[in-house]
C-alpha cells in the first residue's frame, strides 16, 4: 500500500509543523447540473475570511506575514506564495469564486474560512509513495495550465512521488499529472500548519472538511495528523 511520508529535511526547517491529511475514497466528483450549493459555500467562506484580514495593508495581516516568512526559509521560485495568500487576496479584493469541481470547491471553502493552506491530489495518479520534503533539483513538474516542464529547484520544499514534483513550494502550485478532476474517485487532501496557533486552527478546519466531504459524497473519510514524531501515513 502506498504511503504519505514527510521526510526529515522538512522537519529540519519546520520542527513545529503539523500536516493534517484526509483521504476520501469511492466518490463521484462530477460537477452537478446545479452548482449553486458550491457558489454559496465559496462566497460565504469568502465573507467569513474577513476575520483574518483586519490589517489595512494586506501583507501585514498575520496569516500572510507568517507564510511569507515561512517561504523565506527555503529555496523558492521567485514570486511563489502560499496558496492561502492567493485565495485570501481574491476575497480581500471582493472577487467572486467560481465553482471548479466538488472536491476543490469544498477544500477551497475551508481554506478561506480558516485561513489555512489546503490542497489535494488524485490518489490513482501518484506513482509510488507521496513525499513532502526537499527537492534535489531538476525533478519534473508540469504546472497546471502550462505546456512546458518547470523543474524543481534544489532545496525547495515540495510534494513529490517517484515521477517527480506534484506540488511545488509547499502548496504553491499544482501539477497537471495528479490534479483533482471530475474523474477523480479517490483523493488525498492536506492542510498545512507551521506553528501551534496555526495547528489549532488547522485541526478545526480538517474536522469541518471531513464533515462536508462525508455529507456531500455520502462516504466515510479518514483523518491523520502528521508530526515529526509520527510522519508516515498509509494511504
Amino acid at each position: 500500500m502506498a504511503k504519505f511520508v514527510i521526510d526529515p529535511d522538512f522537519w529540519a526547517v519546520f520542527p513545529e509543523a503539523q500536516i493534517n491529511v484526509l483521504t476520501v475514497k469511492n466518490i463521484d466528483n462530477h460537477v452537478p447540473g446545479d452548482t449553486s450549493y458550491f457558489s454559496e459555500l465559496l462566497n460565504n467562506a469568502s465573507k467569513e475570511s474577513a476575520v483574518h484580514l483586519t490589517a489595512e495593508v494586506f501583507s501585514q495581516n498575520q496569516v500572510i506575514d507568517e507564510w511569507r516568512k515561512a517561504f523565506a526559509k527555503f529555496k523558492t521560485k521567485k514570486g511563489a506564495r502560499s496558496s492561502i495568500e492567493a485565495l485570501l487576496k481574491r476575497a480581500y479584493q471582493g472577487r467572486e469564486f467560481t465553482p471548479i469541481n466538488p472536491l476543490v470547491d469544498i477544500y477551497n471553502s475551508i481554506s478561506l474560512k480558516y485561513a489555512v493552506p489546503c490542497g489535494g491530489e488524485d490518489l490513482h495518479k501518484i506513482v509510488g509513495d507521496l513525499h513532502l520534503g526537499k527537492a534535489k533539483g531538476g525533478e519534473s513538474f508540469l504546472p497546471l495550465g502550462a505546456d512546458e516542464d518547470a523543474p524543481a529547484l534544489p532545496g525547495e520544499i515540495m510534494y513529490f512521488d517517484d515521477e517527480g514534483s506534484i506540488c511545488r513550494c509547499l502548496n504553491w502550485r499544482e501539477a497537471q499529472r495528479t490534479m483533482l478532476t471530475e474523474e477523480t474517485t479517490d483523493a488525498v487532501l492536506v492542510i498545512e500548519a507551521i506553528n501551534s496557533q496555526q495547528t489549532a486552527n488547522a485541526n478545526e478546519a480538517i474536522n469541518e472538511l471531513k464533515q462536508l466531504m462525508d455529507a456531500y459524497f455520502n462516504t466515510e473519510s479518514a483523518v491523520k495528523y502528521l508530526t515529526k514524531d509520527e510522519a508516515v501515513f498509509e494511504l
